[in-house]
This record gives C-alpha cells, structure tokens and sequence, in this order.
C-alpha cells in the first residue's frame, strides 16, 4: 500500500493541471489574505509544486520551501529559478532543517489535513519565527471534511485517496495558541457550494 509520500510523487504528474477547485481556491485565499502584509523572509511549509510560492516570492527577499514529496519539489524547481528560493525535502514531522528566529511569516497550505498530531507543528513555527512574525494556515474546512472530501487524484482509471486526518476549528486554535500564538484572523472560504464552506483560514501571530 502507498504512503502519502508515494502517493504525492504519482500525483506530482498532474497535480498543476487537473481539475482541482481546492487547489484554485487556495490560491486565490493566499493572496487576498496577505496582500496587505509586508513580509521578507518566508518558511512555506507543504510548499509542493511551488503553486503559491511564485506569488509569495514577488513580495519577498528570501523563501525556503518545505516538502516531503522529490516529485513535488522538482516541479518546484523547474517553474522557480530565482536564487531566493531554497527548496528543502524533509519531513515537518521531524526537525527542520532551517534556523530559529530567522522568518518573519510562515505559511502552510493544504497540509496539516496529513498530520495527525499539531502540537510539533505549531511549536516548531513558533521557535522558526521572529518576534512578530505571523503564521498563515489555510487547510479544507472540517465542514468540508465532515460532508466526506478529502485529498484525491485518479491515476490509471483508479481513485487514489490521501491518508488525512480530521482536526476541528478549535483543535488548530489551541494547538497554536498552546504553542505561544496568538490569533489575529479566522475566516470561512466558499465557492460554487455556497452551503459548505471549502476552506478556512488562520492568521496567527508571535507575541512582540
């Protein structure tokens, strides 16, 4: 049976080009959340393909991109050149391989869905950021979730289903604000399906 890291490298061969309004709509949540935020150094955690790291770079001097998929991280490297982008594979389960106090945002997209336990997250984003510094999350909403989505791609005629794993609204606000965090911004996403918001979104912020 496929792992998710197996799973992400097969889905890195269409993963920019199938039909995914999840994948849309996060793109365009990204941008209208932090627009209006300077910021010059990011930690992009679940950073895949690089689908929000081109318009996070055109705001910032440095990023380094976090992802534990080779497939995913090749595409990344082939649409990015710029030499202020550094991608990294490994695994956020783990240690980082990045330095303390150094970021002044971190994002992570579509990926704590995949992890089981937040605490290591939220805590290792607190020690990576600068006093200041503010974390975007942005992941399907548990709404979303309840109703029976989840990350999937067809390979071959067969659905391939992603391991994930259901945290509530309040389990990421607790996880964070345990961590140190506080939060600044909690909205809801909707597309097409007015009914049930997509996605969710959290700005959090380390203390001053």
């Amino acid at each position: 049976m496929k792992n998710n890291i197996d799973k992400y490298n097969a889905w890195a061969y269409q993963y920019d080009n199938n039909i995914n309004p999840t994948r849309d709509l996060d793109k365009t949540v990204t941008k209208e959340s932090l627009s209006n935020l300077d910021f010059f150094k990011v930690l992009e955690l679940g950073c895949g393909s690089g689908k929000n790291t081109e318009w996070l770079i055109s705001k910032a001097d440095k990023l380094v991109g976090l992802d534990f998929s080779k497939n995913m991280l090749a595409l990344a490297r082939k649409k990015i050149t710029s030499k202020k982008v550094t991608f990294i594979d490994a695994n956020i389960n783990e240690k980082w391989p990045v330095d303390n106090n150094t970021f002044d945002l971190a994002t992570i997209n579509l990926t704590l869905e995949h992890i089981e336990i937040l605490d290591h997250i939220f805590n290792s984003l607190f020690m990576k950021l600068v006093q200041g510094g503010k974390c975007f999350v942005c992941e399907l909403h548990p709404k979303k979730q309840l109703a029976g989505s989840r990350a999937q791609f067809e390979e071959n005629g067969t659905d391939i289903v992603l391991d994930v794993f259901k945290h509530s609204e309040q389990e990421y606000i607790q996880s964070a604000e345990k961590a140190g965090f506080n939060l600044l911004v909690k909205e809801d996403w909707y597309d097409n399906e007015k009914d049930i918001p997509r996605l969710i979104s959290f700005l959090f912020e380390k203390p001053k």
